[in-house]
């Protein structure tokens, strides 16, 4: 191993063996032994174990309870731009190889830590990339790497027009970083004067509000839910909750549903869904009602309503595992309401994005509202993320999403 130029942080066993098995964080707790002279936030340290033995070269944060993020267990590597673009080159040769050719115009192209870009998010809609970057270390970063994500995509034949960052995160202030959105100046170039474009996913289409949407501005990773649960929605009558811009709306209608109506509290949410009704031409068997979801389904089960597909995909219910048991009531509510809806051997299509509602806990969530609605649910598919948001076995915190697909009977 040649000698290190990094300040170094020792960490107890624990750490030791989180790393070992593939963990990319270290927790400030873990932290035995920090450098005489603390390093400047963002920059890069080693980290080893008490024996000396080395564990990694990863981000500083000083403002964080994770100390440092983990980018490389070689201790030979240089990080330079030549390395990064090898990261970058990685990345989207990945996501070449695991998706459809025409799915890679609307796809996510760096999954922070998965990707080894620990907090940074790049999504690909179009032309546009559209980032959202939660730690320091990838916020100073930029200016090297943003250039070579254009150059790497471009080399291989993509129209990228520009960068637009959404760093409107609360979360950016666990990392001493400030809220901020808009385009990122690449040398030399000038950004579009729109800030919409328009995508096509699974053969719908949709305008993209890459300004204002909610986080990046679509939902990349139910891509291949959407198209799992639009074959079902062929001549039957769907009811699509939390619709946000409509995407399983418009699925269900594109792909044949009689009816759909999307619900959403949003008024520019079902604004935007009526506007990507309208572009591909279902806007007489789809419409849009704002209202509380929660209502609107209590006020459906009381007027006796019946639709042969339900599909349940709220937002996020818990940031923080202290909140998971609210959480669950509130899953519990809306499913034991969407199982009354289901008309008997139709399906719901039931979902949760919440990190710590783990699978387990999402399911025995389930296995409750059934009781409770006097159900059966049959299972079709239990689905999760896209493979462009590929999760990493040793890091939990990249499994999220839980998109189950059950039949309902009595």
């Amino acid at each position: 191993m040649k000698e290190r130029a990094y300040p170094v942080y020792t960490v107890n066993k624990h750490a030791e063996g989180l790393l070992v098995g593939g963990h990319p964080w270290v927790y400030e707790n873990d932290i035995l032994n920090s450098p005489e002279n603390e390093p400047e936030n963002g920059t890069l340290a080693d980290v080893v174990s008490t024996k000396g033995s080395y564990l990694g070269t990863g981000f500083v944060s000083l403002k964080s309870k994770i100390r440092v993020r983990l980018i490389s267990r070689n201790a030979n590597d240089t990080f330079d731009a030549a390395f990064w673009r090898r990261r970058v080159e990685y990345a989207w040769n990945y996501r070449k190889t695991v998706l459809e050719p025409a799915d890679l115009s609307a796809c996510r192209v760096i999954f922070g830590e998965a990707d080894q870009f620990p907090g940074l998010t790049v999504d690909r809609f179009s032309n546009i990339l559209v980032t959202q970057t939660l730690s320091v270390g990838m916020e100073k970063l930029k200016p090297i790497l943003f250039p070579i994500l254009a150059e790497v995509l471009r080399a291989d034949g993509q129209t990228i027009d520009g960068i637009y960052e959404r760093n409107d995160e609360a979360l950016r202030a666990k990392e001493g970083l400030e809220q901020n959105k808009g385009w990122f100046e690449l040398p030399g170039e000038t950004h579009p004067a729109s800030t919409q474009t328009e995508i096509c996913e699974n053969g719908v289409y949709y305008h993209v509000d890459f300004e204002n949407g909610q986080k990046t501005s679509f939902f990349l990773d139910q891509k291949y839910n959407r198209r799992a649960v639009a074959r079902l929605a062929a001549g039957h009558t769907v009811l699509d909750c939390f619709t946000h811009t409509g995407s399983f709306a418009l699925h269900a209608a594109h792909f044949g549903a009689k009816e759909v109506i999307g619900v959403d509290i949003s008024d520019y949410a079902c604004e935007f869904a009526a506007e990507n009704a309208r572009l591909n031409h279902v806007e007489d068997r789809v419409r849009f009602e704002c209202a509380n979801c929660f209502d609107y389904l209590r006020a459906a089960q009381e007027a006796h309503q019946k639709f042969d597909v339900v599909i349940l995909d709220p937002p996020a219910f818990t940031k923080t595992r202290s909140a998971v048991q609210g959480a669950l009531r509130g899953y519990k509510e809306i499913n034991l309401r969407g199982m009354k809806l289901v008309r008997e051997g139709g399906y719901l299509i039931t979902c949760s994005c919440s990190q710590h509602v783990t699978p387990p806990l999402f399911r025995e969530m389930l296995l409750d509202a059934q009781k409770d609605a006097r159900v059966k649910l049959r299972q079709v598919e239990w689905r999760t993320q896209g493979r462009d948001h590929p999760i990493l076995l040793s890091s939990p915190e990249t499994e999220y999403l839980k998109c189950a697909i059950f039949q309902v009977l009595s």
